[in-house]
C-alpha cells in the first residue's frame, strides 16, 4: 500500500471497493459507520493515554460513547456546523429508526444519530481534519477531557 493513504484510502484499494456518491447514503447508513468511527476516535484517545485493563478502559469508553455525551455534543457544535454539516445532520436526526437506546431519552438518541451521521459523512468524505476538530471542538466547549 501507498504511503500517505488515509484508512478509508487504504481499505478501498486492500477490497476493491466501487466508488460511491455519498450523498446516496441513507442517513442511518451514515450514521452506523460514523459511530463506529467516533468509537474508534475514543478507543484510540484512551488507548493512547493510559495501558489499562481492557474493563477499565471500557468503562472510561462509555463516558464518551453514548447517545446522552453525543446529544451534548451537538448542542454545543450546531452553531459552528456548515450549511452541508447541518443538513446531514438534520436528516440524521429525523431519520425514522426502528430501534432505541437502552439508557436514553428518544430525544438524546436522535441527537446522537444525527451526530453519528455526520461522523460518518464527514469519514466518507474523507475528511477526518475536520471531523477531528469537531470532536475536540466539543470536548473543549464542555470543558471535559478524554479519558
Amino acid at each position: 500500500m501507498e504511503t500517505g493513504m488515509t484508512l478509508l484510502d487504504q481499505i478501498k484499494q486492500k477490497f476493491d471497493c466501487k466508488e460511491v456518491d455519498i450523498r446516496t447514503y441513507s442517513p442511518l447508513t451514515l450514521a452506523y459507520i460514523g459511530d463506529a468511527v467516533y468509537d474508534l476516535v475514543i478507543r484510540t484517545v484512551i488507548v493512547q493515554r493510559a495501558n489499562r485493563s481492557p474493563q477499565m478502559l471500557h468503562k472510561t469508553a462509555i463516558r464518551y460513547v453514548n447517545a446522552g455525551m453525543q446529544a451534548k455534543m451537538i448542542a454545543v457544535l450546531e452553531e459552528e456546523l456548515t450549511g452541508e454539516e447541518a443538513a446531514v445532520y438534520h436528516r440524521g436526526r429525523n431519520a425514522k429508526s426502528h430501534t432505541s437506546a437502552k439508557n436514553a431519552s428518544i430525544t438524546d438518541y436522535r441527537r446522537a444519530t444525527g451526530l453519528e451521521a455526520l461522523f460518518g459523512y464527514l469519514y466518507l468524505r474523507n475528511d477526518m481534519d475536520r471531523l477531528l476538530a469537531l470532536v475536540d471542538r466539543a470536548f473543549e466547549k464542555m470543558e471535559i477531557g478524554i479519558g
